[in-house]
């Protein structure tokens, strides 16, 4: 849900006052002409605090917290689980990890830069899969009929945002709250913050990842190629129609 905006100003004018628009403008990267459209619909994005606060060197979580709809962003002190922060990591990198484990000693399994430990470094999240990867990993089987309840989103549209791997900040928040777990990691998921900004600890994911027995990481890395599969296979068919659609209007 976006701001109101005349809380955005009182916040603005805690951050940088005697501050011109212009100047906060370009110092955060946020167009004027965005902010002017924002200001006068009287909603500000979610975004757009972010950006500011990044560029005020303020923790955008924190900054996010002072309005109301995420005030309970301040009193969230729940860890990511293990099944979290895995679901963090991309595909890719689950299969270097793979080769990584199982290449010959004395071979790195891959040309990639590493860490220093062995395994090749992680890319930051969010990744393709990220959104739908995070409600899966903390899903109990009840939790979208419970955010459905909770928001009055039909569970066909919070569904189609997962496909679609996005999910609104304020539906990331109500997801977090019904499933029990730390409030910010949503706003990973979605790449809203980054995971530092969001309090993970460093190397949190790798750790993660490392935690895993070969078994289980063989098993998650198959089950996201097959899901990749049908994804690949999907856009292929609709590829296919729009052809034969262009087709028969030539």
């Amino acid at each position: 849900m976006p701001l109101p905006a005349k809380a955005f100003q009182r916040w603005l004018n805690g951050v940088a006052p005697d501050t011109s628009t212009a100047d906060i403008c370009r110092v955060s990267g946020v167009k004027r002409t965005t902010l002017a459209q924002q200001l006068v619909r009287g909603k500000v994005a979610e975004t757009t605090v972010v950006s500011i606060s990044r560029a005020y060197n303020i923790n955008p979580v924190a900054a996010l917290a002072t309005f109301d709809t995420y005030s309970d962003l301040a009193s969230s002190s729940l860890p990511p689980s293990d099944k979290e922060l895995v679901s963090q990591i991309a595909t890719v990198d689950l299969l270097r990890a793979v080769i990584v484990r199982t290449a010959p000693k004395g071979s790195t399994g891959t040309g990639c830069t590493g860490t220093g430990t062995g395994q090749p470094e992680l890319s930051p999240p969010p990744h393709a899969t990220s959104v739908k990867n995070w409600v899966d990993a903390i899903d109990d089987g009840e939790l979208r009929h419970r955010v459905s309840a909770a928001t009055g989103v039909a569970p066909q549209n919070y569904s189609a945002q997962l496909t679609a791997n996005r999910l609104a900040p304020e539906l990331a928040l109500a997801t977090s709250r019904a499933a029990g777990v730390g409030l910010a990691g949503g706003l990973v998921a979605t790449g809203l913050v980054t995971e530092a900004e969001a309090g993970w600890p460093p190397g949190a994911r790798q750790a993660a990842l490392d935690r895993l027995s070969d078994g289980d990481l063989a098993a998650l890395s198959g089950e996201r190629l097959q899901a990749l599969g049908k994804t690949l296979r999907r856009q292929e068919q609709d590829q296919e129609q729009t052809e034969r659609i262009w087709e028969n209007l030539v």
